[in-house]
């Protein structure tokens, strides 16, 4: 009995049952697909990791050259700094140098001017003296001669008196020169003394035998050259202290005049000629304006005859001598009822009954047979004939579905199909 049984239970446990096969089927495929999701997962995830690593080190790369490269661009700079620098320091040192030795030399030169100025005015000064020494010696024996009486013996001082006074007014002048007096009076003393002189050694050569014409000729000349010698020296002193100017600098400053005359002529000149291109061109736009207004006025007053009047009557209480843009456009304002310039009611009718009617068309539904179902999804790839359908030979098992197997819906479908539920909700409450 008990053999029965078990060969019963062995028969019953043998026996095929394809709904536990097709779920233990299901099972093991489960578990495939989900290994292979996991391996497939891993490997993504250990390629994304190693093209993180590729990017990561491929960015460090990047960094590291940009980073030296940065580095050696701030070396450029930095010995382009030091080279700037560098040249600055020296175009100012040689700069410098250059301005020093232009100041040195100017030094120089005006030592060396000065120095020859000195020499030349020693050279001066004791030369006349010199001149007016040897005309003294000239002319006094003259005069000694002349006056010389073994009855009147006094008369041998008289030569000292008439060469003395031309001697002693030349030390005057030099005085009044030093202490900034008139010069004038002891020049005017000096030519007296010597024109006195040069008289009596002249008379003196004509009537003593014992002088002679030419003795007395060339003492009279001696009277004279030696104080007029003596007093352009101090002349030329005077003018040197009151700082009177040379004929040279006179001429030399009025050449300097001269030029800076042509020069603010010329500056003039040209002045002038920029203000009458200027006040040309300003007219020029005046005419070009001028004539744009009319042929505003004219094309406002045939085409907006309404406005213009109305415009001309704001031109004439407001004093303008034109119809200016701003009383054009109020004009259109008051007229219109528009503040938009060009724009009159019918126009702007016109426009909104257009934009209102592309809103219409714009917004209405899209009705037919195929208005939901054909529009529900997006259309999908085709297939050649005779393509397996993909689904699993498992026995009838349909295959194991996912989110996001199936298409979603269109924005556009979903919209159409919200349409035509609330009109066909609508239409059932009619009813």
């Amino acid at each position: 009995m008990t053999t029965v049984i078990e060969d019963k239970a062995t028969a019953a446990d043998t026996r095929f049952d394809p709904i536990a096969l097709a779920e233990a089927e299901a099972i093991r495929s489960r578990a495939e697909s989900e290994a292979e999701a996991r391996r497939i997962e891993a490997e993504g995830k250990a390629d994304a990791e190693k093209i993180t690593a590729k990017e990561e080190a491929e960015k460090l790369r990047i960094a590291n050259e940009r980073a030296a490269m940065r580095l050696g661009k701030e070396k450029a700079d930095y010995k382009a700094y030091l080279a700037k620098k560098a040249a600055d320091t020296a175009k100012s040192n040689a700069e410098e140098a250059k301005a020093k030795k232009a100041e040195e030399e100017e030094a120089e030169r005006e030592a060396q001017q000065l120095a020859e100025q000195e020499r030349s005015e020693r050279y001066w000064k004791w030369g006349a003296r010199g001149i007016y020494a040897v005309c003294l010696i000239i002319a006094a024996p003259v005069q000694f001669l002349d006056f010389w009486d073994e009855r009147r013996p006094f008369l041998v001082a008289a030569p000292a008196m008439l060469e003395g006074i031309a001697l002693v007014l030349a030390c005057g002048a030099a005085w009044a020169v030093a202490h900034r007096r008139d010069v004038a009076p002891y020049r005017v003393g000096i030519m007296l003394g010597a024109a006195i002189a040069a008289t009596i050694n002249m008379r003196g050569g004509m009537t003593n035998e014992a002088i002679g014409f030419n003795a007395g000729l060339v003492g009279a000349i001696a009277s004279l050259v030696g104080p007029i010698v003596l007093m352009a020296y101090e002349h030329g002193i005077a003018q040197k202290a009151d700082g009177i100017p040379s004929w040279r600098e006179k001429r030399a400053a009025e050449r300097q005049a001269k030029k800076e005359t042509e020069e603010r002529e010329k500056v003039k000149a040209e002045k002038a000629a920029a203000e009458m291109r200027a006040a040309e061109q300003k007219a020029e736009q005046q005419k070009r304006a001028d004539e744009e207004q009319a042929r505003k006025d004219k094309d406002r007053q045939e085409q907006h005859p309404d406005v213009w009047e109305v415009a001309e009557a704001l031109r004439s209480a407001r004093g303008s001598a034109t119809v200016t843009e701003q009383i054009w456009a109020d004009a259109w304002y008051r007229v219109t009822g528009s503040k938009v310039v060009g724009v009159r009611p019918e126009l702007e009718a016109q426009s909104r009954a257009a934009q209102a009617r592309m809103k219409t068309i714009s917004e209405m539904p899209v009705l037919g047979d195929s208005s939901q179902v054909g529009s529900q999804k997006a259309p999908g790839a085709k297939k050649a004939p005779g393509t397996p359908d993909g689904r699993r030979h498992n026995g009838g098992v349909p295959p194991l579905r996912r989110a996001g197997d199936t298409q979603p819906y269109c924005d556009a479908a979903k919209k159409q199909a919200a349409r035509e539920q609330a009109d066909t909700q609508s239409a059932n409450k009619t009813i």
